[in-house]
Formats: C-alpha cells, structure tokens, sequence
C-alpha cells in the first residue's frame, strides 16, 4: 500500500528481483506504467523468466487488439495467460497497479478474482500495488483483509529512507506486526536500517482460558462442608416425608 506522499513502485521492482534470483517464473499485469519503464534497472539476464502483459498501452480494449485489459481480469483469464508459458511450476502474479482495476471493476468482483487466486492452481503468489488514497477507506479495507501480508510504506525522516508498516498474518489467526525504517538500491535491493517488532493474539492465552471466572465476585458461590452438608438434611417443601407417604396410602 502506498499513496501520493511515497511511491510502492521500486519496492514492488525489489520483490520481483527477489523472486527472479530465487529462479521462479513471474507474471507481472502492468497497467500503470510502460514496460519500458517496469524493465528499467532490471538485469537482462534476469527478465528471462520474467513475462509482462501490456495493459498500460489500451487497457480498455478500444482499439481491438489489447494485450490485457482491466475486464480480463477473472479466474478464468488470469489462469489461461499463465498457462501460455512451458513452465512446470506455478508463478507468481504481480499486479501494477491493484488500482487500475478497481477503478473500472466492482471491488466485490476483484475480492473474488483475489480469493480464488489464493486457493492455488497456476498461480503460487499474488503481489499486488495498492495506492490508497485513490479508493473508499472500506475498499481498501476489503482488499487488504484478502492479504496474507500487508505493507504500508510511508516517506522517512532522512533523504532515501523510508517506513514500511508490515502486518503479516497466520492461519491460527496471530497477527505480527513490525515497523521498519528501509531504503533501496539501484539494484533494487533493500536494506533495513532499523526494526522494532511487536505481536498481538487474537486468540486467548493458557492463562486466560484457565482463569477462575468466580474469582473477583463480591459474593461466594462455593459451600463449605458444613453448609453442603446441612443443605442435604434439608428436606424440600414438595418432598413427602415417609410417615406423610405412609398416611396417604
């Protein structure tokens, strides 16, 4: 996630390097800019693996003959554009920008084309730039309760850093969320300057779940065993005594 204050874009151009030095296949849906400009900086040898759809030249389709559009983004679509490639193991699916898309397709539509994208297939990752101050709060909210892993990069203090607010979450539903002071090289490689670091649960603790919920109660609840047992002498108003029973029959 970024805004007008801080550009996510040569972050996202660190994440596809990454991915490129690990030897996996990447996809990239460039709407935002040219391919000329999301290659600059890129080593050549690396872009091998490296496929890009044009979208940013006719992203609507007008003149007949789009590359990819912004209505070609579905399940369907997306899987059969990754298929096109002989690679045996899925891809990762970077989207530049999130944005582009929303503006001209509904977000429940998006949400559903990124929650199928999560269930796996073709696709093993989904990447995707969001600039937030182009969208309703509850839009961005949408999108990014659908991520895994959320960054929110904001300018720094200092000439090229910069701050990234990072929540990551598990699937026993834990949240950790780290704050980290970072800038990138030319080559796109990033360096984090400085880290702090804190966790919070979502579910209860051991402690929590085994705390005695009639501990701070001004009134006992609890006998003693000498009330238990003047309580079991008690006879009940509509409980016969034996001589009561033996009249009455």
């Amino acid at each position: 996630r970024d805004s007008c204050s801080y550009s996510g874009r040569d972050l996202l151009k660190s994440f596809i390097t990454a991915a490129l030095n690990r030897e996996e296949v990447i996809h990239v849906l460039c709407f935002d800019v040219s391919e000329e400009e999301l290659k600059d900086g890129l080593k050549p040898s690396d872009t091998q693996r490296l496929h890009i759809h044009n979208a940013y030249s006719d992203p609507l389709g007008w003149t007949g003959h789009p590359n990819f559009t912004a209505q070609q983004f579905s399940l369907e679509d997306l899987t059969n554009l990754v298929k096109q490639t002989s690679h045996p193991k899925p891809a990762v699916l970077v989207i530049d920008s999130l944005s582009w898309i929303l503006r001209h397709k509904t977000p429940p539509a998006v949400c559903q084309t990124l929650q199928q994208l999560r269930k796996g297939g073709a696709v093993r990752a989904v990447i995707g730039l969001l600039h937030t101050d182009m969208h309703q709060r509850g839009t961005v909210g949408s999108v990014c309760h659908l991520a895994t892993s959320l960054i929110s990069v904001a300018p720094g203090v200092k000439g090229k850093e910069a701050v990234a607010r990072v929540t990551k979450r598990s699937k026993s539903g834990k949240v950790m969320q780290d704050e980290e002071i970072f800038c990138i090289a030319e080559d796109f490689t990033v360096t984090i300057l400085s880290k702090a670091s804190h966790a919070e649960h979502k579910t209860n603790s051991t402690e929590e779940e085994q705390a005695d919920p009639t501990a701070n109660l001004t009134f006992n609840l609890r006998l003693s065993d000498s009330e238990l047992e003047a309580k079991q002498k008690l006879t009940l108003p509509f409980v016969f005594s034996k001589e009561k029973s033996e009249s009455l029959q």
